[in-house]
């Protein structure tokens, strides 16, 4: 049976509602699963295995006591797509990292222990080393506890596995399941074929994470299992972890190894929509009960101190002022153009001048046959190339040999190449920018030498009441596919990276993500030259007119 393709029938014809990161990320498993040109393939009997082994031998340890488990067709699908995507030269897992972000009590730590069972026992690795990690004992323990009864409930487990003081033990291929805390004195030397973070977003030490990550280095097909519910810390492992899985479900970064399944809302006002919760909490109404859920959305309306709490674990909306702007669809354009094709035209600019140590950005838009034409730079200081490669994680050389990134020698950003670049487009394209938009903080001397070369510049006040509109516009246009920015990978980096801050107006402005190295600059020069075309619409129109008319005259 084949239950990443039954989920997404059931999702495709209503049946099942979900979100569009759990959409996408099926869509593509079930994509992959029937090429034979790629370097892993799909084994349907394989990823059945340990599904079979779960509600055959494992017993329910909470309710219903000893009665079997019987699991979803949402856990049967991510566990297939987990165990059942092989290596085609190993015949090893393909996957050996996971985030399953998910909404509280939909059968995280049960699905958890049930698959620490599985690796221990019938995995097929001699001295298996499962763990089940967290910052303190107690939440380390969960899933542990929850596995020692289901072994107490399970005569066929408990036939093989012995429970020890510390942990679970079976003699038969040394393999073993023990509960670690970031205090303990056994992290150092371990060589873990599994390790389950239960509850990532309480994981405050990045090191427990990267020991534990580590500690899997020497086995065949290691897993790194991370289901969670969303924390309301911000600049944690969790940010990291979570800005990571976004970025391989768009395709940003590409990271066959790494399995995204993130059950969110779409939009943060779905949480008062009944038909939307399903979305965070695909085990609602048979784990999760209708009931409570709908008396905690309540109690959310009637006290807004409740509300954040609800939001954060039962919808997995990461509590903050902001929120993601535009998902990988809206952004995604894939049409490009030649420069030559614009040679001639009337061009609106804006920057981004950043700090003159980080990621700097020069934009230039022309408006020809109802679409809007982008064209980027990006400058960053050359002594810092391989350091925000590194910091980042991003390819910033890569870009550089692409011509997209122009390296400053020394160790800042020198604003006179921002300056040559718009010189370049007018003198070798006549790629004119009648207005330049631009942030006033931090750049006066970049405008008086734009200024000084014939460059009419246009002040772009950062805030939502200037903003708001040109970024609706731009998003609107985004989603019509009338912006082509030769796709940049730059551009749909940044675009990606920008969340939304909302005032109690609705106005919107551009804020960078919750994670410091989520770089956010070339969105920002492409909003501040659409404040500009949004003030100066009708002038620049009436000029690319005009032009249109001089040029007709000149080769007709």
């Amino acid at each position: 049976m084949n239950y990443i393709k039954e989920y997404l029938d059931k999702i495709s014809n209503g049946e099942i509602i979900a979100g569009k990161k759990v959409i996408k990320i099926y869509k593509r498993l079930y994509e992959e699963s029937q090429k034979e040109d790629l370097p892993f393939y799909f084994d349907e009997a394989k990823g059945e295995r340990p599904i079979q082994f779960i509600e055959r031998f494992c017993k329910q340890s909470e309710g219903e006591i000893g009665k079997p488990i019987k699991l979803e067709l949402f856990q049967k699908a991510y566990i297939q797509a987990l165990f059942g995507f092989l290596n085609r030269d190993t015949k090893t897992r393909r996957f050996n990292e996971t985030m399953f972000l998910v909404g509280r009590k939909n059968g995280k730590t049960t699905m958890l222990s049930a698959i620490a069972l599985y690796m221990m026992i019938a995995d097929g690795e001699g001295g298996a080393e499962c763990y089940s990690v967290a910052t303190k004992k107690d939440q380390a323990s969960k899933a542990f506890k929850s596995a020692c009864a289901m072994r107490s409930q399970s005569p066929e487990i408990r036939a093989v596995v012995n429970k020890r003081r510390t942990d679970m033990y079976m003699p038969s291929t040394f393999s073993s399941f023990e509960p670690l805390s970031s205090d303990s004195n056994t992290l150092d030397g371990l060589n873990a074929h599994l390790v389950i973070i239960d509850e990532l977003h309480a994981i405050k030490d990045r090191n427990l994470y990267e020991v534990m990550k580590q500690s899997t280095s020497s086995r065949r097909q290691p897993l790194v299992v991370m289901i969670t519910t969303a924390g309301t810390v911000r600049e944690c492992i969790f940010d990291d972890i979570y800005a990571y899985a976004n970025s391989v479900l768009d395709g940003t970064i590409k990271n066959d190894a790494f399995l995204p399944v993130l059950y969110e809302l779409d939009k943060t006002s779905e949480w008062q929509n009944i038909k939307c919760w399903v979305k965070a909490n695909p085990g609602l109404g048979t784990i999760k009960q209708y009931k409570y859920l709908t008396e905690q959305v309540q109690r959310a309306k009637d006290d807004f101190a409740s509300k954040k709490g609800v939001l954060c674990k039962d919808f997995n909306v990461r509590t903050n002022t902001d929120e993601k702007w535009l998902d990988f669809d809206i952004v995604n354009n894939e049409e490009t153009f030649d420069i030559s094709e614009l040679r001639g035209s009337y061009a609106i600019g804006g920057a981004d001048l950043s700090s003159t140590t980080d990621l700097t950005c020069a934009t230039v838009l022309v408006i020809k046959n109802k679409k809007k034409y982008i064209l980027q730079q990006y400058f960053i200081p050359e002594s810092r190339l391989e350091e925000k490669t590194k910091e980042d994680n991003v390819p910033y050389d890569k870009w550089k040999e692409r011509g997209l990134l122009t390296t400053c020698s020394g160790a800042r950003v020198n604003y006179t190449d921002v300056t040559n670049w718009f010189y370049k487009l007018h003198k070798d394209y006549d790629i004119s920018a009648l207005w330049v938009g631009y942030d006033p903080w931090g750049s006066q001397y970049w405008i008086e030498e734009m200024q000084g070369i014939g460059f009419e510049m246009v002040k772009v006040i950062q805030g939502a009441k200037t903003m708001s509109n040109p970024m609706k516009e731009l998003e609107a246009d985004l989603k019509e596919k009338n912006v082509i920015y030769n796709n940049n990978p730059i551009l749909k980096w940044c675009l990606l990276n920008t969340s939304i801050e909302v005032d109690k107006n609705e106005n919107i402005r551009p804020v960078k993500g919750r994670q410091s190295k989520q770089r956010i600059d070339g969105a920002v020069s492409l909003i501040d030259a659409y404040c500009v075309l949004f003030e100066k619409m009708n002038d620049y129109l009436s000029m690319q007119g005009e032009w249109n008319e001089k040029r007709k005259k000149k080769f007709f």
